[in-house]
């Protein structure tokens, strides 16, 4: 497969979306990079939104990502972002990332915030943490396992404009 597939990524909007979401986490994080099956569904999933890249005319699901937003600390988390093995030559990866923060930028404006920036945060595994540099991403604090795996908090400060 050498030629870009068409493709379209939506919000999902129903369970059997949901379902292809964890279904292409655990083929990538637990199959294929060995974490832990029974950590990949967590408690940020139910109150998350989750996005879902698919093949058109298809609607094979290949990629994820997840967004949600800390009512705590006010700040937005950029997590599970996979993308199936044979699409990665694609960057298909930078196009999620994309319509990630363009939902974390149309959230804050919802919310009252029209300038400005607002805080973005992601654990990155240490191999991909040039991926999201490209990004802006900066790396905050020491690297720290997770879940066997060494991690790097990136920040970002994404503008809202």
């Amino acid at each position: 497969m050498s030629e870009r597939p068409a493709h379209e990524i939506l919000i999902v909007s129903n369970e059997a979306e949901v379902q292809q979401c964890y279904q292409i986490r655990i083929d990538v994080f637990a199959h294929e990079q060995g974490f832990p099956i029974e950590t990949e569904i967590d408690h940020l999933d139910p109150i998350a939104t989750h996005f879902l890249m698919r093949l058109t005319p298809s609607l094979t699901p290949i990629g994820v990502i997840r967004g949600s937003k800390s009512n705590e600390t006010g700040y937005y988390k950029l997590s599970r972002l996979a993308l199936l093995k044979d699409y990665r030559q694609f960057k298909f990866g930078r196009e999620l990332v994309e319509a990630f923060h363009e939902w974390v930028r149309t959230d804050a404006q919802k919310s009252g915030q029209v300038d400005g920036s607002v805080k973005v945060v992601c654990h990155s595994q240490i191999p991909v943490k040039g991926f999201y540099a490209k990004f802006g991403y900066i790396p905050e604090g020491k690297e720290f396992d997770e879940e066997g795996d060494p991690h790097q908090k990136m920040v970002l400060e994404l503008p809202l404009q």
